[in-house]
């Protein structure tokens, strides 16, 4: 039980160097996920959170501008998430004084000390696919299930079935409607499900694949 809990933290130790070296290597706008706006996820959110005081958590959140297109469109409780303490300090300088009014956390979400029944919207564009080992991906839906309120919403956009095997240098599973929601079983309502042609600034195509579920 030891050795296990001792090649976990080595394991978080060494996910969280390679996207350290990742955001400190490149600029926000270069990353291949990079879009100047997240459409798709921002209609899913303003249609599970309709009120602006509704709590929201973005998994890593790191460089994206959802954050800054949710504070525009009024939202106030906001957290962001990532395993990148690089990520989210460049998301902090580029939002000057309004970075105080998001709460930020640097953490590796399959062992972050989330609180229980604490947010309304969780909301994560491929963070999901990176989670090779089945383990990860129990333990992640675990702190989906613990976070978030009942009859709150999870939006989890991943690589679809013709999407790429590999992304910044590491393996992804890729998933259609029916395998990502079976991820995370029947407590999660599947409302909806959807697909998005993501153009990358290299100029590539890839294919994502959106779940948007409700808390049982």
């Amino acid at each position: 039980m030891f050795a296990f809990a001792r090649l976990q933290r080595e394991n978080r130790m060494d996910t969280k160097t390679h996207w350290e070296k990742i955001y400190s290597s490149k600029a926000p706008e270069t990353l291949s996920w990079y879009r100047p706006h997240l459409e798709t996820s921002l209609s899913l959110i303003e249609r599970a959170a309709r009120e602006k005081s509704a709590s929201i958590i973005d998994v890593g959140g790191g460089e994206s501008t959802l954050v800054d297109d949710l504070l525009a469109r009024g939202y106030r409780n906001i957290t962001i998430l990532d395993i990148s303490q690089v990520a989210i300090d460049t998301t902090k300088k580029r939002l000057g004084a309004l970075a105080e009014q998001v709460h930020w956390l640097t953490a590796d979400v399959t062992a972050a000390a989330l609180e229980p029944c604490a947010y309304d919207v969780w909301h994560d564009r491929a963070v999901f696919h990176f989670l090779t080992a089945p383990e990860q991906r129990v333990a992640y839906v675990r702190q989906v299930a613990r976070a978030v309120k009942p009859g709150g919403h999870v939006i989890v956009g991943a690589f679809g079935p013709e999407g790429p095997n590999r992304c910044s240098g590491l393996d992804v599973v890729r998933y259609d409607a029916e395998s990502l929601h079976h991820e995370f079983g029947a407590h999660f309502r599947l409302v909806e499900s959807l697909g998005e042609l993501h153009h990358t600034p290299s100029g590539a195509t890839q294919q994502f694949l959106y779940c948007f579920c409700r808390v049982e």
